[in-house]
């Protein structure tokens, strides 16, 4: 939930190096408090913190990175894998060394924590005066947790720490691997200012998936629920979970056409800007080749077309657009037409999204093609939340004033033909495609059977890929049963010759 930006402005705001997360924190964290970032190991904490650190250091400010479990030489290499910069950047070290395997330095009468909790938090807090930093990170709290052994003393230490660099303009970021302790430290939770919470989760298949929430933000707005997020050479890259009536605005419903004048008359004279179009069928009918039509049309027009595709390659289009008549390649090396190849093995969600909103944003994409939702639906980590997902994304899109085509393969060639996920409600038009049987020969054939934004044709027209172009020809009214894939002949044979 995001908050009126007249409240966020009042409040001074730090970046934390990551344009996303940012986003999603409504500017930024609020200046000189107390914050947690946790995750399970892998899930990128190190990477953000010391994006959140680069970020300081080009702002020309003082930063402190007290290091409890890795060495300064491991950071810096992380550091150098992700191109952050390091020069100035003050690293405090303080590891078990290699005393504590001595059996002579083993404590046998105090507990670690009356001595090595205290010293070690003694340091600390020596180098936090010599530095006066103002972003000041703590890698990791499992060590002092561990070392703490009992959780009362654990949290007096964190409560003496925050109280203790409140008072000095510093911006503390405490990193927590969760290694220890309960999954989620709720005794941590309500001592720290904000929670940044990191999570790396497996799927059966293809690239692990990571999502980021903001758990707590005192006193300031956040977008709420999770976002998914990617690391990157660069560091942690966050695409902000899309809210569609973030952008609503007056769109104008001018009609687009294909330029293929029969279905043009089909849909009732073109399709709308700021609506959506599913076209769907079996394998092979012409979905994809109808989305071309209408993209190719727009190119000429001096308009700018998107494909996001999931299964065909980009050659196999270019050469079946060819043989219809649409040079699909000249738009492509004009710039009008662009073509993205989506693999849905490795990729998220709110990744696509952020790929389609970039489209639309700076290069004013007029039409966007998904081809298709099946490999979309693969995409995601259930199906459940494909409507919700898909829902976002087609408001986002119509309220932009963009023209969006949703290819969907359904199961089967004839007959009763079930999807893998009903999104046909989300749908503002519905364009129908089928095989159907006649004469020994197996034909195609388009309809509209849903347009929300005016008057359409309600007839059944065959449709004819070849040789050089899109032919759509005039209703099937000689015909019943078309869309079971066998219909039965009710007009006179010369009508039939004449078809034929």
């Amino acid at each position: 939930m995001i908050t009126s930006p007249a409240v966020n402005q009042e409040i001074d705001r730090i970046s934390m190096g990551c344009s996303g997360l940012n986003d999603i924190l409504g500017g930024g964290l609020p200046i000189n408090h107390f914050y947690l970032l946790e995750g399970d190991p892998g899930a990128g904490k190190t990477t953000l913190a010391l994006q959140f650190c680069a970020e300081g250091l080009r702002r020309g400010e003082t930063v402190l990175y007290v290091t409890l479990s890795e060495s300064t030489e491991d950071l810096l290499a992380v550091a150098r894998s992700h191109d952050l910069p390091t020069e100035n950047l003050e690293f405090f070290e303080t590891l078990p060394d290699e005393k504590d395997l001595r059996p002579e330095d083993q404590y046998s009468v105090f507990h670690p924590a009356e001595i090595e909790l205290n010293d070690r938090m003694q340091m600390v807090i020596k180098q936090i005066d010599r530095v006066r930093p103002q972003r000041l990170v703590i890698d990791a709290l499992s060590e002092l947790r561990m070392l703490a052994h009992d959780p009362l003393r654990y949290r007096r230490q964190i409560l003496s720490l925050k109280d203790y660099v409140s008072h000095r303009n510093c911006t503390t970021l405490l990193l927590d691997d969760r290694t220890t302790g309960t999954e989620g430290d709720l005794q941590l939770h309500s001592i720290v200012h904000g929670v940044i919470s990191l999570e790396k989760l497996m799927r059966e298949y293809g690239a692990s998936r990571r999502q980021v929430e903001i758990m707590k933000l005192r006193g300031t707005g956040f977008r709420e629920g999770f976002h998914d997020y990617i690391i990157q050479t660069g560091g942690v890259v966050v695409f902000p979970r899309l809210v569609a009536a973030e952008s609503r605005a007056q769109t104008n419903l001018e009609t687009v056409p294909s330029g293929v004048a029969e279905l043009d008359a089909l849909v009732g004279g073109g399709l709308e800007r700021g609506t959506s179009t599913l076209v769907m069928g079996p394998a092979g009918c012409g979905k994809t080749t109808i989305s071309v039509r209408w993209a190719v049309e727009a190119a000429e027009r001096g308009e700018h077309a998107a494909f996001f595709i999931f299964e065909e390659g980009v050659q196999t289009l270019l050469e079946r657009a060819e043989n219809l008549g649409m040079n699909l390649k000249a738009h492509l090396e004009s710039g009008r037409i662009s073509i993205e190849r989506i693999d849905p093995a490795a990729l998220s969600p709110g990744e696509f999204v952020h790929m389609v909103r970039t489209y639309v944003v700076e290069k004013n994409t007029r039409i966007i093609v998904v081809d298709s939702l099946n490999g979309y639906l693969h995409s995601m980590p259930g199906e459940n939340f494909l409507a919700v997902h898909l829902h976002e994304l087609l408001m986002y899109l119509n309220n932009s004033g963009v023209l969006t085509f949703l290819v969907l393969a359904q199961l089967g060639m004839f007959g009763a033909m079930p999807n893998q996920v009903d999104v046909s409600y989300l749908a503002d038009n519905i364009l129908l495609l089928r095989y159907f049987e006649a004469q020994g020969a197996v034909r195609q054939a388009i309809s509209i059977v849903k347009k929300r934004s005016g008057a359409h044709e309600h007839t059944i027209r065959e449709l004819r890929l070849g040789p050089d172009r899109i032919h759509v020809g005039s209703p099937l009214s000689d015909f019943h049963g078309i869309l079971t894939g066998v219909p039965q002949f009710v007009g006179s044979s010369k009508a039939e010759d004449d078809r034929a």
